[in-house]
């Protein structure tokens, strides 16, 4: 098998970073881009999507900071996570996604991501 690599990716968001998070971190919020919807119970997060779901445990949250999920498929070591921050130069919120990729699917998965976050600005209005 081989092995998946760790990419990250920077957005600017024109949001302030308590909004944001809520829609990184909810149900509600997540269903607004992220999925069709999503059901949580304690820390698992059922994500459903044209007939299918994906389970993700919400590992690790800092309220307005970050998020980390795992999917229930995923290597022990492998996880998304979304990093929220204010940049000390221009003031704006930055959303920094990290997750994990096959090298031959690095491409398409950046470009899921960027078609993900598209959304998600439309949303927010940003």
């Amino acid at each position: 098998m081989a092995k998946r690599i760790k990419y990250n990716l920077e957005f600017p968001i024109r949001c302030s970073p308590n909004i944001l998070f809520e829609f990184l971190s909810t149900p509600s919020g997540l269903g607004e881009w992220f999925a069709e919807s999503v059901k949580q119970k304690d820390n698992v997060f059922v994500f459903h999507w044209k007939g299918s779901d994906e389970i993700a445990e919400m590992i690790a949250a800092e309220e307005n900071e970050y998020v980390v999920f795992k999917w229930d498929w995923m290597d022990e070591n492998e996880y998304f996570e979304f990093r929220v921050e204010k940049s000390p130069i221009t003031n704006e919120t930055i959303l920094t996604i990290t997750d994990f990729a096959d090298s031959k699917e690095l491409k398409d998965q950046e470009q899921l991501w960027q078609a993900q976050i598209q959304e998600l600005m439309h949303r927010l209005g940003s």
